[in-house]
């Protein structure tokens, strides 16, 4: 069931949800495009993204991108956990990007990589049929993070990096986060010394230990400690009445994410101006997967193309 606030786009998620739409497209797929390097350890290494473009028959018209930011506590998975096949055979074109992880680098390398991946895209998007002034930000829980730092921070010197393309814009139109993370100051924190994994009963039943793990590592420490990078890290701290408009869609059973992190986003937002649609889902959990074990949920991704669809 779900909660509802400023959801103007049920018909057209109604049309993506029956799949009233005309045959699926021909889909261009362009794997391990590299939008920028870094340095690990005395090593160059590539930062690499996946395109799904569809073919549109007899259409030249540039296409509004989309671009998708794994999840996984900033230090796992990757592109190819992405809604890269689905969404494009829905006729909308997709990037999916990797990032560093917090184990390479602290807060702000991966926010540094997902503003150069925007700015490559930008600055390529007449070779691939993109429309510029239409990038649409998304992902789920890490992902979302990112993704609402890159509608909320635009212009923002600290995040941007020095990672190419430094003359283009690094901004995006519209932000779709799934159960992300936004203020680490306000979740209690499961411990404040390094985490020891050779004694896990200490940690057994405390409340908020993952999100606890993942915020320390990306942090270089406990946030206690960090607070000026958690401030940094903070998508509410850039929030003004600019940002693109926000789609917010919540677990109540969420055990990793308090939903009371997206609460205090929405309240920031709407107290700025901001376009912002708020779903609470009382039957979901930390996580996109839907009721028959797909691996991303059609309701999910029906809401936020119909989002993106009104947006860009």
């Amino acid at each position: 069931m779900l909660n509802v606030k400023c959801f103007k786009f049920l018909l057209p998620l109604a049309l993506l949800l029956t799949g009233c739409q005309t045959k699926q497209p021909v889909i261009n797929i362009i794997r391990d495009l590299e939008y920028a390097t870094y340095q690990h350890q005395g090593e160059t290494k590539q930062l690499l993204l996946d395109l799904y473009l569809p073919v549109v028959e007899g259409s030249q018209q540039p296409q509004p991108l989309l671009i998708y930011i794994h999840g996984g506590g900033w230090l796992e998975f990757s592109k190819e956990i992405c809604p890269g096949e689905i969404v494009a055979k829905k006729g909308y074109a997709i990037a999916c990007i990797n990032y560093r992880y917090s184990t390479e680098a602290i807060f702000p390398a991966q926010i540094h990589d997902a503003k150069a991946a925007v700015r490559w895209l930008r600055a390529n998007a007449t070779q691939y049929n993109l429309d510029p002034s239409k990038f649409g930000a998304w992902g789920a829980s890490a992902g979302g993070h990112l993704s609402l730092l890159l509608g909320t921070s635009g212009g923002v010197a600290e995040l941007e990096g020095n990672q190419g393309n430094l003359d283009v814009s690094s901004e995006v139109q519209a932000v779709c986060n799934w159960f992300a993370p936004t203020d680490f100051t306000q979740v209690p924190p499961a411990f404040s010394e390094p985490f020891n994994p050779e004694i896990p009963q200490k940690y057994r039943g405390v409340p908020w230990l993952l999100y606890t793990k993942v915020t320390y590592k990306l942090l270089g420490g406990a946030v206690a400690e960090n607070l000026e990078l958690a401030a940094l890290a903070n998508p509410i701290t850039y929030i003004d009445s600019k940002d693109p408009p926000v789609l917010v869609v919540h677990g109540e059973l969420d055990k990793i994410v308090p939903i009371s992190q997206s609460e205090i986003l929405v309240e920031a937002l709407e107290d700025k101006g901001v376009p912002v649609t708020f779903v609470r889902k009382s039957d979901m959990t930390h996580s996109y997967r839907g009721a028959n074990k797909e691996r991303f949920s059609p309701e999910l991704i029906g809401m936020a193309l119909a989002f993106f669809e009104e947006n860009l």
